[in-house]
């Protein structure tokens, strides 16, 4: 604004108006920056386009008013097939495909799949996904998976999402019905993994006892699985939390909480997937996220590794599960056979209303 030839009390008054809406720390370079002017020079409109296409639109007249303006989208569907070399994340980078399905892949299949272990090189993963793009064909929001194929040397595991929004995911071993996995947080970022790590806070090695799943403040959180509420409250650096009973043995605990869900009491009966509150910062937490963890007869257990963690969840309805798996693949089918005619299989985009 400085360079715009705006001076100290106006660019002080606008920052001001911004901050009302946007966190100017938020700012990056390579952000857009258009100012409009009145004909005798005074600023009119100051709008900053930030991430995702998202503006940020400041009108002076007297009083500053500021807005935000979500953009304009379209939803287009997208197939992939991706030969794994070297690391997912890596060979989801190199076709173009949202590395953040490394993470969902990596959780459903905790206990079944470990991806450092089993994946050797060449194995192929087919993708299904739909996503948002904005201005620029930038994409915005999670892109969503509603199909993927893993083959190993042993067996084929496919993954089923549900077509209705929901989050409880279906998964198949060689076609039949293994189990339901619902994460805690849809679409979060995982930024700590079970195990040693420097603390954030404090600086020293100590035991991380869960997982870390990083989304904005409000972001809803879930149950994993079907049991009874066992605590809601306070519990020192974990901040607020809710914890869930699984049997007589098993707990799975979500912390940093900044809200409970409306009415949710301990004694409460809670299904995958049901509302249990939202993410947050309480307690010892350097920015908004949650601290998934399961413990096992007291013993806190790697969430993403742990056989008895993929056990929580089953599919009590296997026909109506084999149905979703069949149209699943129908789908994919005929968005192949219509859409590539014999072309190759990565990258490919088919718009339309979703």
């Amino acid at each position: 604004l400085s360079r715009a030839g705006l001076d100290a009390p106006a660019r002080g008054e606008l920052a001001l108006a911004v901050a009302a809406e946007f966190d100017p720390a938020q700012l990056r370079p390579g952000h857009r920056v258009e100012l409009i002017r009145r004909s005798d020079g005074r600023p009119y409109t100051l709008t900053i386009e930030v991430d995702e296409g998202v503006q940020v639109m400041v009108r002076i007249d007297g009083t500053p008013d500021v807005r935000i303006v979500q953009p304009e989208t379209r939803s287009v569907e997208r197939v992939a097939t991706v030969e794994v070399r070297g690391s997912v994340y890596a060979s989801l980078e190199r076709a173009s495909v949202p590395m953040s399905f490394a993470v969902d892949l990596a959780e459903i299949l905790a206990g079944t799949v470990n991806f450092r272990r089993d994946l050797r090189g060449g194995e192929s993963m087919r993708l299904l996904w739909q996503e948002e793009l904005g201005p620029r064909d930038t994409r915005v929001g999670t892109s969503r998976l509603s199909y993927a194929a893993l083959d190993l040397s042993r067996s084929r595991f496919e993954i089923v999402w549900p077509d209705d929004g929901g989050n409880a995911v279906t998964i198949y071993m060689d076609g039949q019905v293994l189990r339901t996995f619902t994460p805690p947080v849809a679409g979060a970022r995982l930024t700590s993994v079970f195990g040693k790590r420097r603390h954030p806070l404090y600086g020293n090695v100590r035991m991380h006892t869960g997982v870390d799943f990083a989304a904005p403040r409000g972001t809803p959180v879930y149950a994993t699985a079907s049991g009874r509420v066992a605590f809601v409250g306070l519990r020192n650096g974990y901040g607020r939390v809710v914890e869930i009973a699984h049997g007589t043995d098993t707990i799975t605990r979500y912390s940093h909480l900044s809200t409970y869900a409306e009415g949710l009491e301990v004694g409460n009966r809670v299904d995958a997937g049901d509302l249990i509150g939202a993410v947050g910062s309480s307690g010892l937490a350097t920015g908004p996220n949650l601290h998934y963890e399961v413990r096992v007869e007291g013993q806190p257990v790697d969430p993403m590794e742990d056989e008895r963690v993929a056990e929580l969840t089953q599919d009590t309805d296997r026909e109506a599960a084999e149905q979703r798996l069949a149209a699943a693949r129908a789908h994919l089918v005929n968005w192949l056979v219509s859409d590539l005619s014999g072309a190759s299989m990565t990258g490919f985009t088919k718009e339309e209303s979703l």
